[in-house]
């Protein structure tokens, strides 16, 4: 048996005036996953448990089987174990983001315009942490490159209980109101987001960045601490050989974390433009290559929704059914092995807000040995309207592998 999981990351949405009240999902053309969803199990299933943050560690932890509210703590050691960052017990991990700030007044009063600063390219994000690392780095301090704006701060003895604000979430807001406070222990982090303004404001890469229309990437923020993780074996719980194929340090992060293998593919953004067609040529390369579970994430649809680029991410979700899905489901349709498929998002990235929220999400489970009665599209409703609740989203798994229900 052969197990596809497909995770366009934040596809689901809410209905947007500007559709006609139809949500992205409902506007897209998505002729395989329509198809397969009309012979498949479908449902909506809860990754964020009640308390939690909808943040994408704690959802896809949840989805390979992981309850998070006892494995996850905090985004960065993940991301940091994918880098291949080794953490020293007393060592605490920050995400740390290349963000856009207005340029007006002082810092407090600057307004959040991009957590990504235009999705800056890795090789720019690099020279800029850099610069960082070479003004604050040292023994107890280190900074490292990671994709586009998502980096990564190493601080021996940090504060790993700190609450820090998320920058996609004060996206149009003056800052002020979100930054670590002096008065609760968050001195170290204020000043040293202070002081990257004045380091990245008029530094060669942001000066080439407006001179092309860009948006610079003039300050860090720092949030999401967390130590060494630590994960049950995936391989051992299962029993199945895993693969995890994804543009993110995050979800390779956790893959590594579970034993599974992370798979690299060579022009994976993490954004509308990635590698499409070579995250489905390298999940069926792992298929052939012997894995039984392949796990493949795909960050688009939730970029899009953080950017509230409408269009981008109907298109998002068009190209990864066409290019993504509909290859992956041929291969397995011809490999001559039974296989089942997965396809859900991880959280709803709503357009409106422009950030994570917590409410339920669709799914689809299709079995080639056993067809079901399933729903004319694959969309919210149809899923909410089939009645199959999944309140704990890390049992999700024992449908798929085990076809047991909770």
């Amino acid at each position: 048996m052969k197990y596809l999981t497909l995770v366009p990351d934040g596809m689901a949405d809410r209905p947007l005036s500007a559709l006609g009240g139809r949500t992205p999902m409902e506007t897209a053309r998505k002729p395989c996953m329509d198809r397969l969803a009309r012979m498949s199990t479908v449902g909506t299933v809860l990754h964020v448990p009640a308390g939690m943050v909808p943040e994408s560690d704690t959802a896809n932890m949840s989805i390979l089987s992981f309850d998070p509210a006892i494995y996850s703590r905090g985004r960065s050691p993940l991301e940091a174990a994918s880098m291949g960052i080794e953490m020293a017990p007393e060592d605490t991990a920050y995400r740390c983001n290349l963000v856009t700030l207005s340029e007006e007044g002082g810092y407090e009063s600057k307004i959040m315009l991009d957590h990504s600063a235009d999705e800056i390219t890795t090789e720019e994000a690099d020279i800029l942490i850099g610069a960082l690392d070479s003004q604050f780095g040292g023994p107890k301090v280190k900074f490292y490159t990671g994709v586009s704006y998502r980096h990564c701060l190493i601080i021996k003895d940090g504060n790993d209980k700190y609450e820090f604000m998320r920058p996609h979430d004060i996206i149009g807001r003056p800052i002020g109101e979100y930054l670590p406070r002096e008065s609760d222990g968050g001195r170290e982090f204020l000043e040293l987001m202070r002081k990257s303004y004045e380091v990245l404001y008029d530094h060669a890469v942001n000066r080439s960045r407006r001179a092309r229309g860009l948006r610079p990437a003039n300050s860090a923020w720092v949030w999401s601490p967390g130590k060494k993780p630590q994960l049950p074996s995936f391989t051992e719980k299962w029993n199945l050989r895993a693969a995890v194929i994804s543009a993110v340090d995050l979800i390779k992060g956790i893959g590594l974390c579970a034993g599974m293998t992370p798979i690299s593919v060579p022009g994976a953004t993490g954004n509308i433009h990635t590698n499409f067609e070579g995250k489905a040529k390298a999940a069926i390369k792992a298929f052939r290559d012997g894995y039984d579970f392949v796990f493949v994430h795909i960050e688009a649809p939730d970029e899009c929704g953080h950017r509230a680029e409408t269009q981008n991410k109907i298109r998002s979700i068009e190209i990864i059914d066409d290019m993504v899905l509909r290859p992956i489901y041929e291969y397995l349709q011809g490999c001559g092995d039974e296989y089942k498929i997965l396809v859900l998002p991880d959280h709803p990235t709503p357009i409106e807000t422009r950030t994570h929220s917590s409410e339920p999400i669709p799914f689809f489970l299709y079995s080639s040995a056993k067809k079901a009665n399933g729903v004319p599209a694959f969309t919210e409703e149809a899923a909410r309207q089939t009645g199959l609740y999944i309140p704990k989203g890390h049992h999700l798994l024992d449908m798929v592998i085990k076809n047991k229900t909770r």
